[in-house]
């Protein structure tokens, strides 16, 4: 069981000593500062339960660390030490979120027992903390299954980016769950009770792109019946969701780049502009980089949307999950289509996990789905995959959704795979050299680094 560590900083050596000696016979470890600035740099690099501070310090004073330690430290407990002539100081410290005082010389029964009140504060602040996050995460990613690391990292993420006003661009493979995350953002940030206007951007056509952008004025072409307020506008005071927006050909890109920088759009048919303001978030699983290079991106919208990436991770990296996911798509049918809750035994579940998903979650679901409709048993013992012919040719063709090959346990593993082991190996062939690593690869060491980035190979 890991040990509770309390943090004493006092710039008295022998105070320092003493109290170190003291606490350690109470059974918990130690950690010593000798003033504010090491004091808030131990907080940094280890967990502590309680720190044990000396108002009177040189660089810092406690009084200082104190403040700092409740803002960037609230679950840890302060107790101030102080000199008899500071007790004034030590009550105002309490005012401000310390814990309790302790008078030098120090009583050491009064310590024992301040300490032991201390550190199970502590451990309810956290307990506290921790039921208030899966409160949140739960509201906030409704329809999001999982627990895995991966996934705690794209939820620590929108927590951090939600209440700003950054554009955010979500980067996954298709099937990834893009609109799920980007609805989390909505609902986390201050607009969370104002429109999400999700936008399939691989849909919009020239012909009718000014329409639907910028809406149209009744009359203003055949077939304009009525007022039509378009997407932008629609998200006033909201939030808009570009979904694949690396679909858009370029004179869209350029319509879209326009409403970016002025905030205004002006109906088809009308005169005048109207000011909209909308959060941006973008999807996309494309290589937006690549292509800048060859075309079909503008560089210049590219940088007004990737203030803030979040880059989901594929099935097959987060497949800790799937237990989850298969458990939720299952329930969910059953209770649709009004029949006894079915399961997957092991083997086949164990089928499911070993699979490489390139279709991701919506080809988990619809797998699932699948298998149930055709079992009459309440235990799925087989798994029903698709049918769908997979290459199994070694050769790499540039068409990602179809290039296929096999590994070594008979799976089916996507061109990404294969693609960041060859860059791993590269790498490793040249003890970490990037200028050899993409000599030996035959690409440009700045594609290099980008791929580097995409696969968290940095």
């Amino acid at each position: 069981m890991k040990r509770i560590k309390i943090l004493i900083a006092d710039d008295d050596p022998s105070i320092l000593k003493l109290l170190s000696y003291n606490v350690k016979k109470l059974g918990y470890d130690v950690a010593m500062a000798r003033d504010g600035e090491e004091c808030l740099e131990e907080l940094a690099q280890n967990e502590v339960a309680t720190v044990l501070l000396d108002i009177q310090m040189p660089k810092m004073s406690g009084m200082q660390a104190l403040e700092i330690i409740m803002e960037k430290h609230p679950n840890t407990t302060v107790i101030m030490v102080t000199a008899r002539t500071e007790i004034t100081t030590a009550v105002k410290a309490i005012k401000l979120g310390a814990f309790e005082y302790l008078n030098k010389p120090v009583d050491l029964e009064r310590l024992a027992t301040i300490l032991r009140n201390a550190v199970d504060v502590t451990h309810l602040k956290k307990t506290v903390h921790s039921l208030n996050e899966k409160v949140i995460k739960n509201k906030v990613f409704s329809g999001v299954i999982g627990d895995s690391n991966e996934l705690d990292k794209i939820f620590r993420q929108v927590q951090h980016v939600a209440q700003t006003t950054a554009s955010v661009l979500i980067i996954g493979e298709s099937g990834t769950g893009k609109e799920l995350i980007a609805r989390s953002v909505h609902k986390s940030s201050k607009r969370y009770s104002q429109p999400f206007v999700p936008v399939n951007c691989a849909a919009i056509s020239h012909e009718i792109s000014d329409s639907l952008i910028f809406g149209h004025k009744k009359g203003s072409f055949t077939g304009a019946t009525e007022d039509r307020a378009g997407y932008f506008e629609q998200a006033d005071k909201g939030t808009i969701f570009l979904d694949e927006i690396g679909d858009m050909s370029l004179d869209i890109q350029a319509k879209i780049l326009r409403v970016l920088e002025e905030r205004t759009v002006r109906r088809v048919g009308e005169k005048n502009e109207l000011k909209v303001d909308f959060r941006l978030i973008c999807a996309t699983n494309k290589n937006l980089s690549e292509n800048i290079e060859n075309g079909t991106f503008r560089e210049d919208l590219y940088y007004r949307l990737e203030e803030f990436p979040i880059y989901l991770p594929p099935l097959r990296k987060r497949k800790s999950d799937i237990p989850l996911l298969v458990n939720h798509f299952l329930k969910n049918y059953c209770e649709a289509s009004d029949i006894p809750l079915k399961s997957f035994s092991h083997n086949a579940l164990d089928q499911l996990i070993k699979h490489s998903w390139p279709g991701n979650i919506r080809e988990l679901r619809n797998i699932v789905h699948r298998s149930a409709i055709r079992t009459t048993d309440n235990v799925i013992h087989t798994v029903i995959f698709s049918k769908k012919t997979l290459k199994t040719s070694p050769k790499l063709n540039t068409d990602r959704s179809t290039d296929l090959i096999e590994d070594a346990n008979g799976g089916i593993k996507t061109f990404d795979e294969i693609e960041q082991e060859a860059i791993e190996r590269a790498y490793k062939l040249s003890n970490q050299n990037a200028a050899e690593a993409a000599k030996l690869l035959q690409i440009g060491r700045a594609t290099l680094y980008r791929k580097l980035k995409k696969y968290g190979l940095e």
